[in-house]
Parts: C-alpha cells; sequence; structure tokens
C-alpha cells in the first residue's frame, strides 16, 4: 500500500527458484535428465538442460568473489537477507512487506529459461521430447504450489506450461487452477516448431484458459535455443541484446494474437503481455492498422475489428516503474489495461522502490489507482 492509502498488487514479482528444484520435483522416470540450476557464480540465473546451458549472463565472477553478471551497485544491500534465507516465501513476503505490495502473481527465474529448447526434429539433437518437457513444468507448478502455501492471503501462482505438447499443456492448465489456484499460465514468447501463436493448433489451450477465466502471460527472460532469436543474435554484449529481447519478443505476440485471428476466436480470453514496457504500443499498432486497412480484406478476413482494437479489450501491457514514455500510451489508448510490476528480484528491477519511482510517473492519479490496483484485478480475476 503506498503513503496515501493506494492498494498495490504487483503483475510480474518473480521468485529465485532453488538450483535442485527439478532433481526433487520431478517425475523419477525423468529424474537421470532434470535440469540443473547452476551456481557457478553468486546469484546465478543458468540452468542447465540436458548438455545446453541456457542463459547467457554478463560478466562471470566466482561464488564468493564481487556480485556476478550484470548486477546493480547496490544488489547485495537490497537482496541480502532474501539470499541469505535461499529466497524462501518468507523473504518473498518480506520484501513484498518492505515495497509496499498487497498482492502478487508470482512468475519464475530459472524457470523462464527451463523450456528454452526446441523438440529433437526442430533442434537435430537433444532438445525437448514433448513428454519431457511436459514434466519440467508440472514439476516446477508442483515447487511452485508448495511455496505459495506459505502465504497463500498474499501470492499467487503463474503456471508454467510447454507448448511442446498443446495436449499436455492444456491439461496442466486445468490442474494448476483447479487443484493449486493459480491465476495465469505463462510462456515464452519463442515459439516451439517454429509454430506461431496464431496457429490453430494452439486453439485447446486458448479455450480452455478462457473456460477457466484466467489470463495467458507472454514473459520473455533471455537469450535460448527457440527461435525467433529476439535478441537478434549479432549483439554479444548484454545491454544491446537485452534492449531488443524483452519488448520484440511481446510485441510479436501482440501482432500474432490481435492480427492472427485468436482473439476474434476467443473474445473473453486475456492476455498479459510482460516485462517488455508498454510505450512501443501506439507506434506498433499504429503501422499495424495501417497495414490491416491496406491488406487485411484479402490476409485476414476473419478480423472484424483492427487490431488495435482487440489490444485494448483483451491485453494488459505492464508498466516499468520509471516508464516516462508511458503518458504516450494513455494518451492513445488510455488507462484500463496497464498493470504494474516491480520485476523482484532481478538486477533490472527498482526494488525496493519501485513503487515510489512509479508514483512520481506523470501519471494522473486516477490512472495510478487502476494501475496498481483495479486493472490487475480484472486481469487476474481477483476481487478483494
Amino acid at each position: 500500500m503506498t503513503a496515501n492509502g493506494l492498494r498495490v498488487a504487483d503483475s510480474d514479482m518473480h521468485i529465485f527458484e532453488p538450483a535442485d528444484l527439478w532433481q526433487r520435483y520431478i517425475d523419477p522416470a525423468y529424474r537421470h535428465a532434470a535440469p540443473v540450476g547452476l551456481t557457478e557464480m553468486r546469484r546465478d540465473m543458468r540452468v542447465r538442460v540436458k548438455s545446453h546451458v541456457i542463459l547467457r549472463m554478463g560478466t562471470v565472477r566466482p561464488v564468493g568473489g564481487a556480485p556476478a553478471g550484470p548486477w546493480r551497485d547496490d544488489y547485495d544491500s537490497a537482496y541480502a537477507q532474501a539470499e541469505q534465507r535461499g529466497w524462501d516465501p518468507d523473504s518473498q513476503l518480506d520484501a513484498m512487506n518492505q515495497e509496499g505490495l498487497d498482492l502478487a502473481v508470482l512468475f519464475p527465474t530459472r524457470g523462464l529459461f527451463v523450456l528454452g529448447l526446441d523438440t529433437p526434429q526442430m533442434i537435430g539433437t537433444d532438445g525437448l521430447e514433448p513428454p519431457f518437457a511436459a514434466a519440467i513444468a508440472r514439476a516446477y507448478n508442483d515447487w511452485l504450489h508448495d511455496f505459495c502455501r506459505a502465504h497463500p492471503d498474499r501470492f499467487y501462482g503463474a503456471a508454467m506450461v510447454a507448448p511442446h505438447d498443446i495436449d499436455a499443456a492444456v491439461a496442466e492448465t486445468r490442474r494448476c487452477v483447479t487443484e493449486y489456484g493459480f491465476k495465469a499460465i505463462f510462456l515464452s514468447p519463442g515459439v516451439v516448431n517454429r509454430r506461431p501463436w496464431h496457429d490453430p493448433a494452439y486453439d485447446p489451450l486458448w479455450a480452455e484458459c478462457e473456460r477457466l477465466n484466467i489470463p495467458v502471460a507472454f514473459h520473455g527472460g533471455g537469450q535460448n535455443y527457440l527461435r525467433p532469436d529476439f535478441s537478434l543474435e549479432i549483439f554479444d554484449k548484454l545491454m544491446m541484446w537485452h534492449t531488443f529481447s524483452q519488448p520484440l519478443g511481446i510485441m510479436t505476440v501482440a501482432v500474432s494474437l490481435t492480427a492472427g485471428g485468436v482473439l476474434e476466436r476467443f473474445p473473453r480470453l486475456r492476455v498479459a503481455l510482460l516485462e517488455g514496457n508498454c510505450s512501443w504500443a501506439p507506434w506498433l499498432f499504429y503501422r499495424l492498422d495501417e497495414h490491416y486497412e491496406w491488406v487485411g480484406k484479402l490476409e485476414a478476413p476473419e478480423l472484424r475489428r483492427k487490431p488495435s482494437e482487440y489490444l485494448k479489450s483483451n491485453c494488459f501491457l505492464s508498466v516499468e516503474a520509471d516508464e516516462e514514455p508511458v503518458t504516450q500510451y494513455v494518451e492513445r489508448f488510455g488507462d484500463d489495461n496497464l498493470v504494474f510490476s516491480t520485476d523482484y528480484p532481478h538486477a533490472d528491477s527498482k526494488y525496493p522502490r519501485a513503487v515510489e519511482s512509479f508514483m512520481g510517473l506523470p501519471l494522473a492519479p486516477t490512472s495510478k489507482r487502476k494501475i496498481l490496483w483495479d486493472n490487475w484485478c480484472r486481469l487476474y480475476g481477483v476481487s478483494r
């Protein structure tokens, strides 16, 4: 809660999973190949899946040395206690209280990358077989359920589902919502088998999310082995590739779901486009609407509205805590489909001053109230 009494809900707060999560929770049939979180440097976010290390970090310094990778200068002071306590549920709650968060939906750290391999027929060798991918997702969700049970009145889970097997993804979505009370599923923007998100093969998953009244959240994280590569491959420094990877991923998803007809076929489906800014949307959807007016009758005759109208009615975009260009979004699309996120405990988070930073943005008080609370409740179907 803010100093002036506004309630605050985080649309995209992260946990930091233990390195041995999958070794402990995965189906015994796959334990011999269980993914392993790496610990070669402090706060190591990487994960090894089969022979692949997924995620390229910045400068690596060994455990016990100076802060590793692309960390903020004040990372030690901001996160020291949580790190000492192993990022346990109580440390998550303490972080929420320090930041002033009333509620949060939790997303992974290592889990953002663990499904970042294509199927063997696409990668050529050593890829993720669909049943194995489904087992990885199920193990993460079982662990997250145990994590959330510590404080079920303060944080909720977002379920990992593996698009490598659509039937398994549908079943896992149903299990996590009906048995665990999770409030969303999440997917990486990169696609499996080069199959775009508007392909009808995904329709059973969208139908199940619509039936269960939960959103599908898209959240990138970094370089993996899925394609397209939103870091554009040619860049070798995080400062450059990370600038592209987060927004380009969700921009691609937004185009696919709107212009590709998904939101026409599933008009009650809610979509969260997370951790990639929102300020690109006015320009991108100006251009997409222009192309719809040009060739839409030939290429997208099923659409009954402009792509930007589907964005406004079905999609929620997250605002970075200090994203000053958000005013351009509000001027173009209004303030009904923006949500707030802290991105705790990642290096580019503004924690523990994310809410404070957001309150300094040049937005009207009514807009801030919507973004901090009202829109989050509509996105995740929470009435509190």
